[in-house]
């Protein structure tokens, strides 16, 4: 098959290119991968191929729909606490005051402290396996919950709960990033993040569903809820043992041939890069927590979390206090189209980024509907403004997840490094999901003006810092023009080449 129809040709080296060395050059099957001086691809492999159409096509069939699943699982099975509160767990479990605010904030410390470890493992096990495991263990401990009799067994299931889905933020979308190509990879993560929202959505309309029966076995009310719930996880978990593959060389619905062009253009957008898959590497790993582009992004996100973890939990609570004489029933309901909304945006948003092979810009674009949606819950108790408000959150709070985690991927360069970078930024979001648990407290009630105010101080600070971070960002880059690569990397290893990771002179970063 000619080059053309598979979707790649041979790039002429520049002036800039012609001291190839020979020492990093890698070929996969019939796709060479040489590097230059710069650690450049010198394989120019067309996004719009034919080849690259189907491939991509595959594996958005393959790959998401599974991961898409078993996220909306997994956030369901986290949030469906604020479901059970309204359906009577406070009283069930002799609750009060603190409570209910100390129960979220158990699951978060040790959905924290798991973060990194869990995106380690998930490199080192292997996602295939990793992904399926922590799934099937977080249905278990939700089947569990439906069995607490007190605040302390809450609190201890809650606790374990965290351990296991720590994991599946950061392990899906580190996953994803083997797959897909630095602009591909947004959107797709938008595909399975969207799942927030729609949990929302759809967690609404399964509790009240679940409510309608009068029991399930022995359980009744808010039990109901966490016990089929959870079951719907497992088997989804199990499925997943064979759906799901490592990698596209372990892929046997790849043929050889795509096999190898999966790998080759992954390859071909990193750096000084002359395997897909390095080994473990500390000093890899520190690299990928220490980048500056890293550090400012999961701070982003953390404080993101605090307004998008905030909805998820208390939702339910804000909008039977602006509807207080609504059924249960309705007001579960009534949490559902804001979601929905949010859902939309969720892929809208990723989708322009694919089509621009942009982030910075769509970080920052999506803090104002969220500040005006903060502003209205501060100025007004009108029930109709207020809850409008919720729509105007739900527009692009959620979008940041798979945003800051496609940003964090493109601006590293090794697998090593992107687990560790990934596992970071999803664990700073997780300390804004631990600070959210506290933001909306009982005496607060029913305008909630501490909550609301530290969300809104959240999202402005988002777009003080995500605008400072493109300028920096264009700023470094032109730094970077006026080195001498060749200079730079003089009498340096292959090996120590590649631990330069953002650090290597050829890199730039990608707002």
């Amino acid at each position: 098959m000619s080059n053309e129809k598979r979707g790649y040709s041979p790039e002429a080296p520049s002036s800039n290119n012609e001291k190839s060395s020979a020492a990093h050059d890698e070929t996969v099957g019939e796709y060479q991968t040489g590097l230059d001086a710069y650690g450049n691809s010198q394989v120019h492999l067309d996004p719009n191929s034919p080849a690259e159409k189907r491939l991509r096509w595959k594996l958005d069939l393959m790959l998401v729909p599974t991961v898409s699943l078993l996220y909306l699982f997994c956030f369901i099975d986290r949030a469906n606490v604020g479901n059970a509160k309204i359906a009577g767990l406070e009283k069930d479990l002799g609750m009060s005051g603190y409570d209910y605010n100390a129960l979220l904030s158990i699951f978060y410390i040790s959905y924290i402290l798991a973060e990194i470890p869990s995106n380690i493992c998930c490199k080192w096990i292997g996602p295939g396996w990793f992904i399926p495991a922590i799934s099937l263990g977080f249905g278990a401990v939700s089947i569990a919950t439906a069995f607490v009799n007190n605040f302390s067994q809450a609190a201890a299931v809650r606790f374990i709960l965290g351990i296991f889905e720590a994991g599946m933020l950061p392990g899906i979308a580190y996953y994803l990033s083997r797959w897909y190509r630095r602009s591909e990879l947004t959107f797709r993560l938008g595909l399975y993040i969207v799942m927030a929202p729609m949990a929302g959505a759809f967690g609404g309309l399964l509790a009240s569903g679940i409510l309608k029966l009068d029991s399930f076995g022995s359980l009744h009310s808010w039990r109901m809820i966490f016990a089929i719930e959870g079951i719907i996880t497992c088997v989804l978990a199990i499925i997943s043992f064979f759906t799901l593959t490592d990698r596209p060389e372990t892929a046997r619905w790849l043929s050889a041939e795509e096999k190898e062009l999966a790998i080759a253009r992954i390859r071909s957008e990193r750096v000084a890069t002359t395997e897909v898959l390095d080994k473990m590497d500390v000093k890899k790993l520190l690299q990928g927590m220490r980048n500056p582009v890293v550090v400012s992004t999961s701070v982003i996100f953390l404080l993101n979390n605090i307004t998008v973890q905030g909805l998820a939990f208390f939702a339910p609570t804000i909008v039977r206090t602006i509807y207080p004489g609504r059924t249960l029933i309705q007001q579960q309901l009534l949490t559902v189209p804001p979601y929905i909304v949010g859902a939309f945006f969720t892929l809208l948003l990723p989708l322009i980024s694919w089509k621009f092979d942009r982030r910075q810009y769509i970080i920052i674009a999506c803090t104002p509907m969220v500040i005006a949606g903060y502003a209205i819950f501060l100025a007004t108790e009108a029930a109709e403004a207020r809850y409008a408000g919720i729509f105007l959150l739900s527009t692009t709070i959620f979008a940041m997840g798979p945003m800051t985690n496609a940003q964090v991927s493109a601006n590293v360069i090794s697998d090593t490094a992107r687990s560790s970078g990934i596992g970071m930024n999803v664990m700073f979001g997780n300390v804004g999901g631990l600070i959210s648990t506290w933001a909306f407290l009982p005496w607060d009630g029913p305008k909630y003006p501490i909550g609301n105010g530290l969300n809104l101080a959240s999202t402005c600070t988002i777009l003080i810092l995500a605008t400072a971070l493109l300028f920096w960002m264009k700023k470094d880059n032109k730094r970077r023009e006026g080195l001498n690569a060749e200079e730079e990397l003089a009498g340096m290893s292959q090996h120590e080449v590649q631990d330069l990771d953002y650090k290597h002179p050829g890199f730039r970063w990608k707002p």
